[in-house]
């Protein structure tokens, strides 16, 4: 939601800055390709997509899932949600032994992630991630964990 001071000078005045709460996912989606392409220009690697996994009721609602990307050998998972009422049942091992073989299945070699140290830090480590490091005091009287985990090959089909 924009509202007052969301738009602010840049350094030069010659352009406005935009500073928005609410961004449209459009504009997240041309900020983020906009990198990739960058990236791909450096790198010479153009591999990247989208991984999604999700739960859903008959209704279309979600009530667990799983969304990251792949690029480059390297897996991210960005979020891994179950609702409520399905915690306890297995569902996040499943989500995230899929991500896994389909980040194999890509070729990838390392998938990392990060949990705060109030969601699910120990649950990766069950899972044979290793935490790299944490940044303390994010939020205020907990730490943002960065966890990685290094994979096998895929076993051949």
């Amino acid at each position: 939601m924009a509202g007052p001071g969301d738009s602010a000078p840049s350094a030069n005045d010659a352009t406005p800055l935009v500073v928005l709460s609410e961004p449209t996912p459009e504009d997240i989606v041309a900020l983020e390709d906009s990198l990739y392409g960058f990236n791909v220009a450096a790198t010479g690697v153009d591999d990247g997509r989208y991984l999604s996994i999700f739960l859903k009721r008959n209704d279309g609602t979600i009530y667990a899932g799983l969304h990251g990307h792949s690029w480059a050998g390297v897996c991210e998972i960005k979020t891994l949600w179950i609702a409520d009422s399905e915690r306890g049942k297995g569902l996040g091992s499943r989500l995230l032994a899929a991500a896994e073989q389909e980040a194999r299945l890509r070729g990838c070699h390392v998938i990392h992630l990060s949990s705060f140290t109030f969601q699910a830090p120990e649950f990766y480590e069950k899972h044979g991630f290793q935490r790299l490091t944490q940044l303390e005091d994010f939020p205020r009287g907990h730490a943002n964990v960065l966890l990685v985990k290094t994979l096998a090959p895929a076993a051949p089909a």
